[in-house]
């Protein structure tokens, strides 16, 4: 048995059409979450003076665990539920802000991570995106 859960934290209709959540049993499966606002700006990024992306990927970081978070607890969950984390890279050289961020909600009993490297993501200005595992027991 499988149920469909939540939408968009923007609120805004989606370009594709697809589960954001997933519960299988006792499995809940998250969609790609990145540090999006519900009023569409991204936490840690914003545009120079020159049109330039300017990111903090300490800051993204938390904004995509935030919203992880937000997710989780409308189901009932919290961070500690989090099983596994894919987390997405647009630039490893971000790594170390990355990992100083994440060390600030999670420790060695928290879930498995695997980090991987990409060429973009569906934006210019995220840098990151956590794609997450969680379990109802």
């Amino acid at each position: 048995m499988t149920d469909q859960i939540g939408g968009h934290l923007s609120g805004k209709p989606e370009l594709a059409r697809y589960a954001r959540a997933r519960r299988v049993g006792p499995l809940l499966f998250l969609a790609g979450v990145s540090s999006r606002q519900p009023d569409n700006t991204v936490k840690g990024a914003s545009l120079g003076p020159t049109g330039a992306a300017e990111i903090d990927i300490r800051a993204q970081t938390e904004g995509c665990i935030e919203n992880l978070r937000a997710t989780l607890e409308r189901e009932g969950l919290a961070l500690s539920n989090l099983v596994d984390i894919t987390a997405f890279l647009v630039n490893m050289a971000d790594y170390g802000g990355f990992v100083e961020a994440w060390n600030r909600f999670f420790d060695a009993s928290g879930p498995t991570r695997t980090t991987v490297a990409v060429h973009q993501l569906p934006d210019p200005l995220l840098a990151v995106e956590l794609k997450a595992v969680a379990t109802f027991e």
